[in-house]
């Protein structure tokens, strides 16, 4: 019983990070149907910046600026990538944007390594959090963790309340399915285009400095997350959140059990086959549902 708990909750915390992540780029394809293969970079960036900002900032609880004003950068950074790239080449096809995209995640990893070097830095979250939040058979859960799971949720829920239910949302919606219309209403829709990519590049530096802080922040850390990204994109449904959720969800439960499961399989023990399950279960996905759980877009 302890196991199972303790299992639960710590995967419980680890899909919602993983959907924090994944949230951004899904209402980026959904919206715009560019699939970004730099969103993990947009990542490592996000954990860097808030590690910057909160040591220029340590005197004024600077963990806490770094929350609103690294998001912020990024999303202005993804601003200016659509402005003056994807918006160039958009009329291409999605070849040349994942192209370009691809290129952009090398660039953003060697400036990265530029200005901040090789090694992993001390990121750590704040001291108010650092704490237990409660024990659970004499396991301790960070309180910490608890507050990754509480954002997640309400970027979730303020993700969704937006798109479904707000005038903006649905202007934006409407700018992917029927941009001439949108634009005889009198609105800008290579603008909105531009903010849309750009709220998904704040999501993947907002949830950058929520997993630099919890984790680490290293330039490996965009090629070890942007794989499990783009499997829980695919096992979800190409543009569905709730997909995406959901594969989130799948996923931290998958990998947190095998992680704590002591036993083998032909040789092979569980927790070491745990980094390969999630592509495993893409495999599975692609074989008997090919637009995922809750896909249907037909490219």
């Amino acid at each position: 019983m302890e196991f199972l708990l303790v299992s639960l909750l710590n995967g419980l915390s680890y899909g919602l990070l993983l959907f924090l992540l994944s949230a951004g780029l899904t209402v980026v394809f959904s919206l715009m149907g560019v699939l970004n293969f730099a969103h993990a970079s947009f990542y490592m960036l996000g954990a860097y910046l808030g590690f910057q900002i909160s040591l220029w900032f340590a005197q004024f609880g600077g963990f806490w600026i770094a929350l609103v004003l690294a998001p912020l950068a990024v999303g202005a950074l993804g601003m200016l990538v659509e402005r003056h790239l994807l918006r160039a080449i958009h009329r291409r096809g999605q070849t040349a944007e994942l192209l370009l995209t691809f290129g952009l995640a090398y660039l953003i990893a060697e400036a990265v390594q530029l200005l901040w070097g090789r090694s992993a830095l001390p990121f750590h979250p704040p001291a108010s959090l650092e704490g237990a939040l409660f024990s659970l058979y004499g396991s301790a859960f960070p309180a910490w963790r608890a507050f990754m799971m509480a954002l997640a949720l309400a970027m979730l829920a303020a993700i969704a309340l937006t798109l479904r239910y707000t005038r903006v949302g649905l202007i934006v919606q409407a700018a992917f399915t029927h941009p001439h219309m949108v634009e005889a209403l009198g609105h800008d829709v290579p603008r909105i285009f531009m903010w849309t990519f750009g709220a998904g590049t704040a999501l993947a530096g907002l949830a950058g400095v929520i997993g630099g802080s919890a984790f680490v922040t290293e330039p490996g850390m965009a090629a070890a997350i942007g794989p499990i990204v783009f499997v829980i994109v695919v096992i979800g449904g190409l543009g569905s959140l709730p997909g995406a959720f959901i594969a989130s969800m799948a996923v931290g439960f998958m990998q947190t059990f095998a992680v704590g499961l002591d036993f083998a399989v032909a040789g092979v023990s569980i927790a070491q086959a745990a980094p390969v399950l999630p592509f495993l279960a893409m495999v599975l996905v692609l074989l008997f549902r090919p637009s995922g759980l809750l896909g249907n877009r037909a490219d």
